[in-house]
This record gives C-alpha cells, structure tokens and sequence, in this order.
C-alpha cells in the first residue's frame, strides 16, 4: 500500500487490540494508511498517532456497524477469532459466536457499507487434524467437519469457506463486488507475542517441562508475526483492479517456509532462558491419553476452578504429527517472501520483563497444580497401557 498513490485509504482490523492485529495496523499506518483497530479488548501498547482504536464486540452487528460510520473502509483485515488453545478450546459456545456469527456479520457489514476488500486470517487447521502432511498446498480439500478434533478449527474451517463464497457478491452501495481471500496461517510468534509463548514459558519456570513426545523427525511450521504482517499488506494489495483481482476467491498458506521439529525449535528459547532442555521423549499416543485426561478433569471441575489444561488433544497433534505446506502459491500470486527469523529476540524480550532462571527459586504455589499433573499423567500411562493391551 505505498502511501503516495493511496494516501487516504482506510481499513479496519477486528481483532486489532491483539499482539497481531495491532502489529498489522502499525505497518499500514507507517505506509500512510488510515487504521481503525475494532476489538473487545484495547492494545496493550500506546497506540501511535493516525490510528484510531474503537471498542467493539464483532458478535454484535451494531458494533461493526459503528465501526464504519463516517469512513469509507476500502478494506477489512478480519483476524478476530476464539478458542485458538488451552482451556478457550473447550468454551463450544463462545467458539461458535465470534469465529462464525461474527464472521457472517463482517461480510454483512461490509456488503452494506460498500467495502471491497476483505482479507480473512485463517490456519493450517482448516486442512490438517492429525493426519501426516508433507509439503502439502492449496488444492488439498478441507478436512470434513466432522473429523475435526476441536471446536476451533471446525468453526474456522466454516468461517473460511463463507469468507471465500461472499467473493463476487455485489455492494449495497456500489457497482462493484467483494473480493476476498484467505490466509492459512502457521502458529504466530515474535518478541511480545502473548498467547501460546508466555504459557509456554511459565511452564518452564514451573518446572513442568519436563518431556517432549513424539517423532524427532516430526516437522510443522511457524511464522514471525513480521512476515504474516507482509502476507496480509500483499493479499490486499493482489484483491485490487491493478494486480487483476488475482487473489480473488484464493487461499493460501502462510509460514516462514522452514520445517522444524516442534521441541527443536523452542529449544533456543527454554536454553536462553537458562533451563535444561528435556532429555526424557514420551510416545505421542500417550500423550493424547493424557490430554484427553486433562480435558475431562476440566469439564468435570471447570466450573469451580478455570485451569489452564496443561495440553489439549489438538495442541498434542499441532506440535507431534508432521504438517507443512508449500509457499509457491503465496510467492508466485502474491510475491510474498518470508525473512529469515529466529528465537533470539524473543528470549531478550522475556529477559527484559523478568523472565530467567534465578538460583533456588521454586514456586510453591504450583505443588497443588504438579499434583494433579502427576495424577493425570499416571492415569494417562494406564489408559495407555490398557489399550496397547488390549490391541495385542
């Protein structure tokens, strides 16, 4: 979007308090974009001059619809969404609400108020669900709603296809149509990053790290939040008249574009904070048991105290089954080309707030929390033991 050519341009991020709707909206504000952050939640961070933050709930249509008033949005970057991990995976209602009435009552909003473009942030989990995938791409079919192991991905799986089917529709408020596309992102990090990496070290610093499982030759991806920012700024830019419309109606895949071996690759991050990397590997199949095991104890106790579940059956087949995607189709129609990143900036951002390992230091608090982590891992290997006994 070069700010001389379209200076007065406007868009709007849902989900845009978040680590990476706020960091999308200060990229497009550098290139002279005119930004409106809509989210339920305000950013954490001071927001800089020339973008404007409107608290909103997309599950509402009013909200949206004020969202809009005074200001012709020529496109929307659609990231808000729930149930991504822990113990939001098991909340079906909410799950249901934002990913897709509020998905429904985007592309409503954007059909009434003449939006062109719409840019949908989505993930690999619209295809995979625990089956092996090796440099898969775009005309792999969606896995069937039904297989799905989690509410989550089966909601942005329908989120998607709506998303992709509204392409062509007319505008209310305009001769022309909506365009959209939709990104299949890999799991987010960079420095700031604060859904999966900070669980992810405050289980370190409890001393809960303790395994890895599964293959070591298992790959999956990831990609630095600057690279899915650049995916997203090319996608609206390849929806317009001068690139031929040529996402029109298109997924894509989205990552950094190097396989990894999950445990491998936030081994930088568990060493530079000053932690042994585990030496003990547990099989994958007991690892799902013991999710299993961990969701139960949720739904059973939830109610009288929200944990955070220290695994999810999908976040055990994210990080232990091999799934990757090919970017050809992301490089050729959109010119997208990931930077080369690593974890080390990520370490020194959770060294400068805090984070570390301090000689003698012990968390008394989580021996309740080790307990039953314990008791569950125990049951786990039963279950585990009693199936394999059973196959024979």
């Amino acid at each position: 979007m070069d700010s001389q050519k379209s200076p007065k341009e406007s868009v709007l991020i849902t989900g845009g308090g978040g680590y990476f709707g706020f960091r999308l909206g200060c990229a497009l504000n550098q290139k002279g974009v005119h930004v409106i952050l809509f989210d339920i939640s305000s950013p954490a961070q001071t927001m800089p001059e020339g973008i404007k933050f409107i608290h909103g709930d997309i599950r509402h249509l009013s909200d949206i619809e004020r969202a809009f008033q005074d200001v012709d949005v020529t496109c929307v970057f659609h990231i808000a969404s729930y149930g991504m991990s822990g113990r939001e995976q098991l909340n079906r209602s909410l799950i249901e609400e934002v990913n897709v009435g509020g998905t429904d009552n985007i592309l409503q909003a954007c059909r009434r108020r003449g939006v062109p473009r719409v840019v949908y942030t989505s993930t690999f989990n619209v295809i995979f669900g625990g089956q092996v995938i090796r440099n898969g791409d775009e005309s792999l079919p969606y896995l069937p709603l039904h297989l799905h192991p989690d509410h989550y991905s089966r909601t942005k799986s329908i989120a998607e296809k709506r998303v992709l089917e509204a392409n062509g529709t007319s505008l209310e408020r305009s001769d022309g149509v909506l365009r959209t596309c939709a990104l299949r992102s890999a799991g987010i990090y960079g420095p700031g990053e604060q859904r999966h990496l900070p669980r992810i070290v405050s289980y370190i610093e409890k001393g809960l790290f303790k395994f890895v499982y599964g293959d070591p030759r298992s790959l999956v991806e990831f990609v630095h939040v600057d690279n899915l920012v650049q995916a997203h700024i090319l996608a609206s830019e390849a929806l317009k008249a001068d690139r031929g419309h040529i996402a029109s109606g298109q997924p894509y895949f989205i990552s950094d574009g190097r396989p990894v071996n999950n445990f491998e690759f936030f081994r930088p991050l568990v060493e530079g904070l000053g932690y042994p990397f585990p030496s003990i590997r547990l099989p994958l199949t007991l690892i799902y048991c013991f999710a299993f095991l961990t969701e139960m104890a949720h739904f059973l106790l939830g109610r009288l105290y929200n944990f955070q579940p220290f695994l999810t059956r999908t976040e055990v087949y994210k990080t232990g089954v091999t799934h990757y995607f090919s970017l050809e189709k992301a490089k050729k129609e959109l010119g997208y080309e990931p930077r080369p990143f690593d974890l080390q900036e990520v370490v020194e951002w959770f060294k400068a707030h805090g984070h570390g390992r301090r000689p003698g230091s012990h968390d008394s608090e989580c021996l309740a929390r080790d307990g039953l982590l314990v008791f569950l891992l125990v049951m786990a290997v039963l279950t585990w033991l009693s199936s394999v006994i059973l196959s024979l």
